[in-house]
């Protein structure tokens, strides 16, 4: 692994008396009434960033934290394009259509040459584009059937789902959709065949199956999920089609489990969206909306827009957007290939199955998921039937302390009762630093175990320990 390609300003020095000023004016609501020079406001910023942590040892976020120093050239080449405007910008435009045509041959779409998608500005935005895609659908087959679904007296929309990412709740509420979340129950965690086919009627728009749970990051099994409602159609006629969260997992599975039926080998699968800043390791900012064949994305989505000169052809929840993120990811389509992207997230999988392996060994722990079959990574529990002196987020925050971000949080309704502790290994993460890992916490625990008056945490505080991301 590389390290960081640090560029850094020759800034003078600033005088006591204008550092003073500026580090009040810039720590105030108030907006500044003279200008300063630009050096001395670097110098100023750049100090207050030193604060922030190390995002080498975040092991909570599921975003790239390393780039190579090319990306960081292209990212400054391109801070002028707007992603919006084709017009003034064709050569990002090309590059945004070829990178939907790579995913769709990498997700094995039918039509690959011709398929129709979008990137956005990350997987949240193409999670809600999918989903106003399968609405707008579900209302076609209603009116074709003789059913408006604005008819008085008619129920709402639903979207069956598992345990997911906020951003679904948001999608549901925003755009009039009723949730239907299947909750964890005793050792289930995950979505399953049974639990779907027990949700689903003629107001079911679709079933959102993650590939890649933020929870636990295991994969939901698309496939078992896709014949349990080929069977319910035979069986009933409904028709109900799959959106596959893969913010994660689509960058994973093709390269990680290639044989493994999750994508648009499955006809039933009819939009797939993903992160193109987490396992795509493209810089924060991009994600990617595909649908399987240009008919999955109704016509009535999308805008045709005159703007700076040409028309366009439009679907996205914004507008004016940057185009550098777009272009590191072909950059990273064409550095790393198939079997660049394999090398590294195999070797981001064995750290995590690695860790599991030694972190069971330290005695307090029961591993819930080793690293294998999912999300580079592992997350554990404390061991049931024994008594600590600690909590796991005794364990997080002591770890913080150090410089390490592991969190602790509860799991969804139903299950708030079960705390555990996550790891995510994503690129740039060394079994070096794994090593210095496990030193930290078999030191963390040595210390927790001996509290010497140390005030024990309560498992209540949930709220302060953000697990997710997009």
């Amino acid at each position: 692994m590389a390290l960081h390609n640090t560029r850094k300003l020759n800034a003078k020095p600033t005088s006591a008396v204008e550092s003073d000023v500026l580090s009040s004016d810039a720590q105030t609501y108030v907006f500044p009434e003279v200008s300063r020079e630009p050096k001395t406001v670097y110098r100023t910023i750049h100090d207050q960033l030193v604060l922030d942590g190390n995002s080498q040892h975040n092991l909570a976020t599921f975003c790239t934290t390393w780039i190579e120093p090319e990306v960081k050239q292209l990212m400054d080449e391109s801070a002028d394009k707007n992603m919006i405007d084709k017009d003034e910008y064709p050569q990002t435009a090309a590059i945004e259509e070829r990178c939907v045509h790579m995913l769709a041959n990498l997700w094995n779409s039918p039509e690959a040459a011709s398929t129709i998608g979008c990137s956005t500005t990350g997987s949240s935005e193409a999670a809600m584009l999918g989903g106003l895609a399968l609405k707008w659908k579900w209302r076609k087959r209603q009116r074709a059937q003789g059913k408006p679904a604005d008819s008085p007296g008619n129920e709402r929309p639903n979207l069956v789902m598992g345990p997911v990412q906020v951003c679904w709740h948001k999608f549901c509420r925003y755009f009039d959709v009723e949730i239907r979340e299947v909750p964890m129950e005793g050792d289930r965690l995950l979505l399953t065949p049974e639990e779907v086919l027990k949700r689903c009627d003629e107001n079911t728009i679709g079933v959102v199956v993650t590939l890649g749970v933020t929870f636990t990051m295991q994969f939901e099994p698309v496939h078992e999920i896709s014949m349990a409602l080929d069977k319910l159609q035979v069986e009933t006629g409904l028709d109900i089609p799959i959106h596959v969260d893969g913010a994660s997992g689509a960058f994973l599975a093709p390269f990680l489990q290639p044989d493994l039926l999750w994508d648009f080998r499955l006809p039933r699968v009819k939009s797939i969206n993903a992160s193109g800043h987490k396992f795509g390791l493209a810089p924060l900012g991009v994600g990617w909306a595909l649908w399987r064949e240009k008919h999955d994305l109704p016509e009535e989505l999308i805008f045709d827009v005159n703007y700076l000169g040409g028309n366009m052809p439009t679907f996205a929840l914004n507008f004016s957007r940057p185009g550098g993120e777009i272009i590191c990811q072909y950059y990273n389509f064409l550095r790393l290939g198939k079997q660049g992207y394999g090398k590294i997230q195999a070797e981001c999988s064995a750290i995590g199955a690695y860790l599991a392996g030694k972190i069971a060994e330290l005695g307090p722990f029961e591993i819930i998921y080793d690293g294998n079959g999912g999300i580079p990574g592992l997350c554990w529990k404390l061991k049931d039937g024994a008594s600590y002196p600690f909590t796991l987020y005794d364990v997080a925050d002591r770890l913080r302390e150090h410089g390490w971000l592991v969190p602790a949080y509860s799991m969804p309704p139903n299950r708030e009762d079960l705390v555990i502790q996550r790891i995510l290994i994503r690129h740039g993460f060394t079994r070096e630093m794994g090593e210095e890992l496990l030193c930290e916490m078999k030191q963390t625990i040595e210390h927790l175990q001996h509290p010497m008056g140390r005030p024990r945490r309560s498992d209540a505080g949930v709220g302060s320990h953000n697990h997710s991301g997009r």
